[in-house]
């Protein structure tokens, strides 16, 4: 069990249990990622990876247990709320609204901006770096984008405001190697810019690469914890936990 008090974890489930209908998804979720470092979420389908996220922003309520962010306990709290205190989630399917421009997707996630104009400018031009798509297709329909354009353009609307912590599930999911390693640069950059990252993954050559710490779940809870490192050179470790070598 984690200490719900450690200061440099920065989100914390303890004893975590998620039910959706009928169905008991998380049976006592024990998570910790720790400030300024990348976590890992690893596991086969149907671990429970995507309700652990959800659970987190508060989508789906947790039945038992807590969600601590900060040091605050966030487990009740409103999806709204929960982003306000600093946290960005991207989902599986982005989210994005393809019938608007990739600016005005990017203007809908500035909160305080009416206009482009208002936008934090040395943001954007931060934003450009780190995803050049976003400025290439500035003006052009989201939905024409090809889907490694589109998982940029959705972690860049994530991060058009500062936040303390994203959350991303899959976001290698489909991508050519390319774009899988522009978003590995841009995730570095992000970690080194001071932004604690939790990302869920199937590649798991992507999470080698840039993961700090690893959680791996199984049947609804966290089986194994700790340094990716450790993981990805115990190759015996990650048949057992993942029934497939790194």
């Amino acid at each position: 069990m984690t200490n719900n008090n450690d200061s440099s974890q920065l989100l914390v489930l303890s004893g975590v249990h998620t039910h959706i209908g009928a169905y008991h998804i998380l049976h006592g979720v024990d998570l910790a990622v720790p400030r300024g470092q990348l976590t890992m979420l690893l596991g086969r389908n149907g671990a429970g990876k995507t309700t652990t996220l959800r659970t987190v922003m508060g989508l789906w309520q947790a039945s038992q247990g807590s969600v601590r962010f900060n040091g605050e306990d966030i487990t009740k709290m409103a999806t709204p709320e929960i982003a306000h205190l600093g946290i960005a989630y991207v989902p599986e399917t982005m989210g994005i609204f393809s019938d608007l421009t990739v600016k005005e997707n990017l203007l809908l996630a500035a909160r305080g901006a009416r206009t482009v104009d208002d936008m934090d400018d040395a943001r954007v031009k931060w934003i450009f770096r780190l995803f050049p798509a976003v400025e290439k297709f500035w003006n052009h329909p989201a939905g024409k984008l090809s889907g490694g354009q589109k998982q940029m353009l959705a972690v860049a609307r994530a991060i058009v405001e500062p936040r303390e912590l994203l959350i991303v599930d899959e976001p290698s999911k489909g991508l050519a190697p390319a774009i899988i390693n522009n978003m590995i640069d841009a995730f570095a950059e992000l970690k080194a810019s001071g932004v604690t990252l939790l990302l869920v993954e199937q590649n798991l050559n992507f999470a080698k690469r840039l993961g700090d710490t690893v959680a791996v779940m199984d049947n609804g809870r966290v089986v194994h914890a700790g340094s990716m490192d450790e993981l990805s050179r115990d190759e015996a470790l990650q048949q057992s936990l993942l029934g497939l070598a790194l």
